[in-house]
């Protein structure tokens, strides 16, 4: 049997099946697929909704708090139009992704029970489509309350998976039927090992204080900037610790598809270790009210986590790119040098220009 599975996949390559089944196997036609489908079981006032040209502002009105959003909420969608939701964001994320994404609906429920306020809500997380999927240019975001996943596709290639947000309050849920229940548990545990591995001469390094920021330092900027460069680096770490930062930074990418996973871990393996920072704030024993932050900090891009708010119960994390977010430098080159697009440039007027900004691990939502 397994000879005979070995001839069938030497087949393939010879014939160029292969080819079309790692393409069926990549995230971005899975997306376009899904998206497709989701739109085709909308109605006029749905669709309407969920689908806006490409080049709309709204697709960088991207933030992390309970509000109202553009796009269409589970609250609107009936059974079938959810499955193909749904379907669309298990195209996107990891089965590990779709987890922790589910989990944050599951704490939404839970200050609902909590606090009995009408913005949270369950319900209300939008899907919204940017551009026609499978298109030259294209996106599409989920997002709610703690929630903000963003994808950007460019002939065929998701140039830009950011800005990408997860949070979770109750980091910890301390009472009532989810009791126990830590959505970011390994974010949290994965990078507290990493600290209290570390040498004291390290930690004067890592350590940046005990003074902790009230939240992410890059909040919902359209553009990731944090002054200055501070932490240890890589290349001033044991192996072992070298590992230990490696699992920490798997673990934030590994919310992604496994191959848009990959596209970012190439991006942080092509970084040099001595320009690739860890820095913590905060105290490093794990007990309640302990506040805590940290950063992973490259050249290209940034982690930051924090757990500072309600009694330090309340987490966020994000992921950016320090090259331009929602893949922005890349589609100015596009518009810039593809010939079908020289009549429909879009205007970057009052946009930030394109180009690396200044890159950075500073001092230093409901």
């Amino acid at each position: 049997m397994r000879r005979g599975v070995g001839l069938l996949m030497a087949l393939c390559l010879v014939t160029g099946l292969g080819a079309v089944l790692a393409q069926q196997r990549r995230a971005e036609p899975q997306m376009a697929e899904a998206a497709t489908r989701l739109l085709g079981t909308l109605d006029p006032a749905q669709r309407a909704k969920a689908a806006w040209p490409f080049a709309a502002e709204e697709r960088f009105n991207w933030a992390f708090v309970p509000r109202d959003r553009q796009g269409l909420p589970l609250a609107a969608m009936n059974e079938r139009q959810r499955a193909a939701a749904f379907a669309l964001l298990r195209a996107g994320l990891s089965e590990a992704g779709v987890a922790k994404a589910d989990g944050v609906r599951v704490l939404e429920g839970v200050l609902l029970a909590l606090e009995r306020s009408a913005h949270r809500d369950p319900e209300r997380y939008y899907f919204t489509i940017f551009g026609e999927p499978g298109g030259a240019t294209w996106g599409w975001r989920y997002e709610g309350h703690h929630i903000s996943q963003n994808w950007t596709i460019v002939n065929g290639t998701a140039t830009a998976t950011t800005p990408a947000f997860i949070g979770a309050n109750p980091a910890e849920v301390r009472e009532g039927p989810h009791k126990g229940l830590r959505v970011l548990a390994a974010e949290e545990d994965l990078a507290r090992a990493l600290v209290t591995a570390l040498t004291p001469a390290q930690r004067e390094r890592a350590v940046l204080g005990e003074t902790v920021p009230s939240d992410i330092l890059t909040g919902n900027a359209r553009r990731a900037s944090i002054d200055g460069r501070a932490g240890l680096p890589a290349d001033a770490m044991t192996a072992e610790q070298r590992r230990l930062l490696t699992r920490l930074i798997e673990e934030h990418a590994s919310l992604q598809a496994p191959g848009l996973a990959d596209q970012r871990l190439a991006k942080v393996r092509a970084e040099a270790p001595a320009d690739l920072l860890f820095a913590w704030m905060g105290r490093t024993e794990r007990a309640p009210g302990n506040a805590h932050y940290y950063r992973v900090h490259g050249r290209t891009f940034l982690i930051e986590y924090d757990n500072t708010q309600n009694d330090a119960n309340h987490q966020h994390v994000v992921w950016r790119d320090l090259g331009g977010d929602f893949g922005e430098d890349l589609l100015a080159r596009h518009y810039a040098t593809a010939p079908h697009h020289a009549a429909h440039r879009p205007s970057l007027v009052g946009h930030p220009p394109p180009g690396r900004i200044g890159l950075a691990a500073g001092e230093g939502g409901r």
